[in-house]
């Protein structure tokens, strides 16, 4: 898998899993996302990984309606996803009209392979119920 390396592999062995993993300081509390060797709020070195919960809102979002990338095709939306957890990772959403994609809207985590490639997380609407 290309860009795994000592620093990311445990979210990466999360992914394949189906598990979403961030990492928390042992020290402050506080999650970080993306994977660095010292806690961006306090600067300990005392990191641990933990299972996020998958639940976030759509921070930001654009839809690419042109061209086709090696996963997806136009239209697709790239979208900020803000977790429960207080981190922001940018993600696509999936099973979703891109017309009906508003900021603030509710969205869960979902693990899929796209063609050939590995599994990534992608987000899709929380359904009301």
């Amino acid at each position: 898998m290309a860009g795994v390396d000592q620093l990311n592999q445990v979210y990466f062995d999360g992914v394949a899993d189906g598990q979403l993993r961030i990492q928390q300081c042992k020290d402050c509390a506080a999650y970080q996302f993306y994977p660095r060797v010292i806690c961006k709020h306090c600067s300990s070195e005392h990191l641990s990984w933990t299972a996020a919960s998958g639940r976030g809102q759509v921070a930001s979002f654009t839809v690419v309606r042109r061209g086709v990338s090696a996963a997806f095709e136009a239209p697709y939306v790239i979208a900020l996803i803000d977790l429960e957890e207080g981190v922001r990772m940018m993600s696509h959403l999936v099973d979703v009209d891109p017309e009906q994609v508003v900021t603030g809207m509710a969205v869960t985590v979902l693990f899929r392979s796209v063609g050939e490639a590995d599994p990534q997380p992608v987000f899709t609407p929380v359904v009301a119920s």
